[in-house]
């Protein structure tokens, strides 16, 4: 059997050939899915500047699945993280509000649709790793019962390069999403892609999601 390690890597490989369409699809997909858990979360748990990024991650969805009137919207949202306090080189002296997972994955992702390279997308695939490696440590120090650590990294990472496959199934339209779909191509996308990717399925989303 394929240790977790050895998945990631065929993650990066997978996009790093797959078109810059099919990479921006797959860092909203992970964004969604660590959004979503985020927003699953007590209110008294959730952190102020992730849920004010929803906004941003809807006008993703609608750019990657080939609305270009989202590219202005998404690329305001990221010139106003760069010019926030957030966005810093204080290290631990400055406010770690950005380095949350769904906001990192977020703002992965929105790079990802405003630039479609590779790096973005992998980032964004790290981070839902990172963020179940941090909820089983959370889980094991409340001495709760948890699948093996492996096992579920594993997981994750099956997931990610199921998501891939099924992606590369709608590549000939993601290919020329960059250049606007019609209307009701995009909504197709929305059913066959959106919907699916942002269900959840790995060993984090099932055990309610990861800690902050």
């Amino acid at each position: 059997m394929d240790t977790w390690q050895e998945v990631s890597a065929s993650v990066e490989r997978r996009l790093a050939a797959a078109s810059s369409g099919e990479r921006k699809v797959f860092a909203a997909g992970i964004a969604e899915r660590l959004m979503s858990r985020h927003e699953a979360l007590p209110e008294e748990e959730q952190a102020s500047f992730t849920r004010s990024l929803r906004p941003l991650l809807n006008s993703v969805w609608e750019g990657v699945l080939g609305d270009t009137t989202a590219f202005m919207v998404v690329k305001r949202g990221v010139a106003e993280y760069m010019l926030s306090d957030y966005c810093h080189n204080d290290g631990q002296d400055g406010p770690d509000d950005a380095d949350e997972h769904a906001a990192a994955a977020t703002l992965n992702a929105a790079h990802a649709y405003l630039f479609g390279c590779q790096d973005f997308a992998v980032w964004a695939s790290q981070r839902a790793v990172e963020a179940l490696d941090q909820h089983l440590e959370h889980l094991a120090e409340q001495n709760e019962d948890l699948p093996d650590p492996d096992d579920a990294l594993l997981a994750e990472l099956q997931r990610q390069m199921r998501d891939l496959d099924l992606i590369e199934s709608c590549s000939q339209d993601l290919r020329y999403s960059s250049s606007g779909l019609p209307i009701d191509t995009s909504n197709r996308l929305r059913v066959s892609l959106r919907t699916p990717l942002s269900n959840a399925g790995s060993h984090c989303d099932r055990m309610g999601g990861p800690e902050r």
